[in-house]
């Protein structure tokens, strides 16, 4: 008499068959996630690249900006030549002496007047 605790032969077979089909699905699944994430690697190496190449085409195009203005004000500055207009003024007019004398005047109002409210705020305190 046949033992019936034990499985029939066929079972087994299939139960072999089914492992089998289930380590290839688990293989083929590992196959396919390393390749998302080799894909997913190239994708963020490509986006850097990107990025720096635009970092750097701004960085070029500020640097233009900003040479190109500083030519213009150096023109500017080289039409303004101080030294042609203070070569024009009389040192002995009495106006200009006038005229330094208020400015003198208003700065030394303007020194003490700043002095005078910092020791005011300290003496509150």
């Amino acid at each position: 008499m046949p033992n019936s605790s034990l499985p029939s032969p066929n079972v087994n077979v299939k139960l072999r068959v089914k492992a089998k089909e289930e380590k290839k699905k688990k293989k083929k699944e590992e196959e396919e996630e390393e390749e998302e994430e080799e894909e997913y690697k190239q994708l963020c190496h490509a986006a850097t690249k990107i990025q720096a190449t635009f970092r750097g085409h701004a960085a070029r195009k500020q640097t233009a900006a900003n040479q190109k203005e500083e030519d213009e004000l150096s023109k500017e500055l080289e039409k303004l030549d101080p030294k042609d207009e203070l070569a024009d003024i009389d040192l002995s007019d009495p106006d200009l002496h006038k005229a330094a004398t208020k400015i003198q005047a208003s700065f030394r109002g303007h020194k003490v007047r700043k002095e005078t409210d910092g020791t005011e705020t300290e003496a509150k305190d």
